[in-house]
């Protein structure tokens, strides 16, 4: 292992917090054939003691990658900079990031506990804790729908949860507009059926035919590997209207996974249900306050077309023109 030490002139007194008694500059080294050093000063204000590490296996670092719900280590080479770590997050969590976001990593100091902004002109020098964390700004518009960024999650819609949830049928017949108004509009419908063998198939109103997934599971949330797969092949998908049963149980661990993982999730509450409608009350107070959006079925058909010009504006009409049923459901919204 070969190493060069080389100490530079400090031009400016900063030091860093994270590494604190350290002075840090941004540099390019360069070794030629008979091992000599060179930096090239590129327009910065401070430099620091530098390691050239030629041939060494220590010239990497690791890290530990965080983003939503997620943690990754890996390993990056040693004095990687922001947009280096920008790219690593965007390679390794790429499928959950809306690119069309504005984000902000953040490393951990120990010196205060807590995780901080990561300066754009410093860069790694040991092993660090980062994460990747999406700003949201005032004026963003938030629920906005369109046919291309929006997926369809129909939950255990399943023979023998019939005589057992309230307003079965009611939901069944909202869920056939949901899931007619999805193919119509070419987005793509993902179908659970908790337990089969034993709660039976998704009832024959339905007409899943044209899902791109229909899955057995026995978790309570929809998102299994499986269906990551799927989303994974849509990286456009950022919005999920979710529907099905039971509000407090599948939906809502449904809805809490969606949300970590970086969507925006719709429940339609006139196409979800529980057995007891103070469960279904309360699990939907709860999702709203963490930020799940608590829709209509009319509602989100009509904001996917948006402009009665669109093509497909009269085929949703249509699928509409009949009110959706009347039901206690929305008494206890």
């Amino acid at each position: 292992m070969s190493k060069i030490l080389v100490h530079c002139r400090l031009i400016d007194s900063l030091s860093c917090s994270l590494w604190p008694n350290t002075y840090y500059y941004t540099f390019h080294c360069h070794t030629n054939v008979l091992g000599s050093f060179y930096l090239d000063l590129n327009a910065a204000q401070y430099c620091i003691s530098a390691m050239a590490l030629q041939d060494d296996p220590c010239s990497e670092v690791q890290v530990l990658l965080s983003f939503s719900t997620f943690s990754r280590p890996t390993t990056l080479p040693l004095g990687s900079g922001y947009e280096v770590l920008y790219e690593t997050f965007l390679s390794v969590y790429g499928h959950h990031i809306d690119v069309l976001r504005k984000f902000i990593i953040q490393i951990y100091s120990d010196e205060w506990g807590q995780y901080i902004d990561f300066p754009k002109g410093f860069t790694i020098l040991k092993k660090a804790r980062l994460r990747l964390v999406p700003l949201q700004s005032e004026g963003t518009p938030l629920g906005n729908l369109t046919p291309d960024t929006t997926a369809f999650f129909c939950c255990d819609m399943q023979e023998r949860f019939r005589p057992a949830i309230k307003y079965f049928e009611e939901i069944i017949s909202v869920g056939q507009r949901l899931i007619h108004g999805a193919h119509l509009l070419g987005s793509p419908l993902i179908v659970s059926e908790q337990y089969p063998k034993g709660l039976g198939s998704t009832v024959p109103e339905l007409d899943i035919s044209a899902a791109r997934l229909v899955y057995p599971k026995t978790k309570f949330s929809m998102i299994l590997p499986e269906v990551e797969k799927v989303l994974a092949a849509f990286p456009e998908i950022r919005s999920v209207v979710l529907f099905g049963v039971e509000t407090h149980v599948c939906i809502q661990q449904t809805a809490l996974d969606l949300i970590g993982r970086g969507y925006e999730v719709h429940v339609v509450a006139d196409s979800t249900s529980s057995r007891s409608m103070v469960d279904r009350m309360f699990a939907l107070k709860r999702m709203a306050q963490l930020g799940v959006i608590i829709t209509t079925s009319e509602s989100v058909l009509l904001q996917l077309v948006a402009d009665k010009e669109h093509p497909k504006f009269k085929a949703i009409q249509s699928i509409i023109k009949t009110s959706a049923p009347d039901s206690g459901l929305l008494l206890t919204v």
